[in-house]
């Protein structure tokens, strides 16, 4: 089976549809999203109605934390570009998209891998993993021998044994990555709709479970677009700017 995994995509129509596209052309057979399926963009309706859809076809959504500070109006910690997104998509989603987002669950665990939005150890925490010891702990802290996560908005792959310590390298686009069966192993997904690894292409990537392989891919899509009608929403412009230098 091949499993698209989508993380962050954060209200962009644009590079939703991009990925989906792009994955289609591949020949995904199911689709995972991994939370923060709104905030910042603006297109959340959208994009929550697109996730429902694949849902009925077998497809899994967890919940981030941009998507419950919509549901439950706690935005602290956030920045105030990330505060005033939180409040206008609030305004924006229909009872039904807003009851399907707290009904999403924080993590689900499927053969022999976990998908978290942002790590195993603590995900009602929101911890970001950037670096070894982070992704150390939250793969102690599950007996999978594959995570899957997203959160922080830079593709990154860590893994370990028994017998070594951890290590971690950064993916190429495109390239397929065994996942060695003596290791366990954390992939850290990019970011769909706000890419921050200064790359501006929509970021997924692409398990195949019978080759025990991953492949991080990139996709890129009308940012113009998605840019202007955030402006158009009355969102700060940050939000926009952002989406063409992919930080």
């Amino acid at each position: 089976m091949r499993i698209g995994f989508l993380s962050d995509i954060h209200g962009n129509r644009e590079a939703l549809d991009a990925c989906l596209a792009h994955g289609a052309r591949t020949g995904i057979d199911r689709w995972v999203f991994l939370g923060d399926l709104v905030g910042y963009g603006a297109d959340p309706q959208y994009v929550v109605d697109c996730v429902v859809r694949h849902m009925e076809t077998g497809a899994l959504a967890l919940l981030g934390n941009h998507d419950q500070a919509v549901v439950d109006g706690l935005a602290e910690g956030m920045n105030e570009y990330a505060r005033a997104a939180i409040e206008w998509t609030a305004r924006q989603l229909d009872p039904a998209a807003a009851a399907l987002i707290r009904s999403l669950p924080m993590s689900i665990l499927e053969d022999d891998r976990l998908y978290v939005h942002s790590e195993a150890h603590s995900p009602k925490s929101w911890n970001y993993v950037t670096e070894i010891l982070g992704a150390e702990r939250s793969m102690n802290a599950t007996e999978a021998r594959v995570t899957l996560c997203g959160h922080v908005h830079r593709p990154q792959l860590y893994y370990m044994s028994r017998t070594k310590p951890p290590g971690y390298f950064l993916p190429q686009a495109g390239t397929g990555i065994p996942l060695i069966g003596r290791r366990k192993w954390l992939a850290v997904l990019g970011s769909v709709g706000q890419p921050r690894d200064r790359n501006p292409a929509a970021a997924y990537a692409i398990l195949d479970t019978d080759r025990n392989e991953i492949a991080y891919q990139r996709t890129p899509y009308n940012v113009e677009k998605a840019a202007a009608k955030i402006h158009a929403a009355g969102l700060p412009q940050m939000l926009a700017a952002r989406l063409f230098i992919g930080r």
